[in-house]
């Protein structure tokens, strides 16, 4: 591969399916490789869990305040400052609730700028348990309308937590390989799949999105952004930080009724950082980062959160919860918020 004409590997997945995991763990083994690979982040907001994980793994750039779709100018911007390291792969994750890529991002790109980058198949991750909750007849018919168009657009899907998980519901898209960002199984199959010469970028046919829906769908959800410093008079280690906070965020959430669709939480201290994060209300949490880290009285916090709730409920919630750390919380950052209705720059294709 030649750094004059990098590969963009774009990976899409509904809210916690585990692409920013599996994006630092391929960016690792293209390393080990011999290739350099750069990484490109993406949320409606900013101040994200994502992007600081990310930039201890690779080179980073972050598009935030809409998807790539909206912000495609952004996206190419991004790519473009990248390309100052020279990268020969660029791994890139557009916001989970985004829909209608192909046409919106992949195409844009193969028909005006193939001359500059060159594209991977399109690969959609799916959290199998998320599958099975969105797949059901019960299911919210918004946050299901947004999954189901993530896979009827993919190239490649693959299920995630292949570690976590004995048994995969079956897709309408068809098989998916199966893999796990957190221990790597399935990554390299995966890599060399999407960075081979045999498959193209964008070749499922377009089906029609309505946009009024997708609006909708993604306003069902609220997005809370919040980033603060921990002053603690008895040291504690980031894990005894990030647990019981966690726990009493998620029990907050549950007693209120607000469905989480995804909560991250990063603490970082001159010891080491943990990362934990949730799909589901009540869920075990993943977690990763240095477990052993020592006790520090100084500590950030990176909180991101999507839920059904309305943004003064999630506002509300954070607030009970984080009225109960063990410190002096003093916020950086933050924003509470949902989505504004998708306006893509550019769509090419059917539909």
């Amino acid at each position: 591969m030649s750094p004059a004409k990098p590969l963009i590997v774009l990976v899409g997945g509904f809210l916690g399916a585990g692409k920013t995991t599996l994006l630092v763990r391929a960016a690792a083994l293209l390393g080990a490789s011999g290739y350099r690979a750069a990484l490109v982040t993406n949320d409606q907001g900013a101040a994200l869990v994502d992007t600081r994980l990310a930039a201890a793994a690779a080179n980073t750039a972050e598009v935030a305040g809409g998807c790539f779709c909206c912000r495609f100018s952004d996206f190419l911007d991004a790519a473009g400052r990248l390309r100052a390291y020279d990268p020969q792969v660029i791994l890139a994750e557009p916001v989970g609730s985004c829909i209608d890529l192909v046409a919106t991002v992949l195409r844009p790109i193969a028909e005006s700028y193939s001359d500059q980058y060159r594209l991977a198949p399109f690969t959609v991750l799916v959290e199998p348990e998320r599958a099975r909750e969105l797949l059901a007849p019960a299911a919210d018919p918004r946050l299901a309308y947004l999954f189901r168009n993530q896979l009827a657009e993919a190239d490649l899907v693959c299920f995630t937590r292949a570690d976590r998980c004995a048994e995969f519901p079956a897709l309408p898209s068809g098989p998916a390989r199966r893999l796990s960002g957190t221990t790597g199984e399935g990554v390299a199959g995966w890599l060399a799949e999407v960075l081979g010469d045999g498959r193209v970028a964008g070749t499922r046919p377009l089906g029609h999105v309505d946009y009024a829906r997708y609006a909708d769908a993604e306003a069902a959800l609220g997005w809370l952004n919040w980033r603060a410093t921990l002053a603690l008079a008895n040291a504690l280690s980031p894990a005894q930080v990030v647990g019981p906070f966690l726990d009493r965020l998620d029990e907050v959430l549950t007693e209120r009724g607000i469905a989480i669709a995804h909560l991250k939480m990063l603490d970082q201290s001159a010891a080491g950082h943990i990362r934990a994060s949730l799909c589901r209300n009540g869920e075990e949490p993943m977690v990763d980062g240095m477990l052993d880290a020592s006790p520090a009285r100084e500590h950030e916090l990176i909180l991101n959160l999507r839920a059904c709730g309305s943004p003064d409920e999630l506002r509300a919630a954070l607030e009970e919860a984080a009225a109960e750390l063990p410190g002096a919380a003093a916020v950086r950052h933050f924003e509470c918020f949902r989505p504004a209705p998708p306006r893509p720059e550019h769509r090419m294709g059917a539909g």
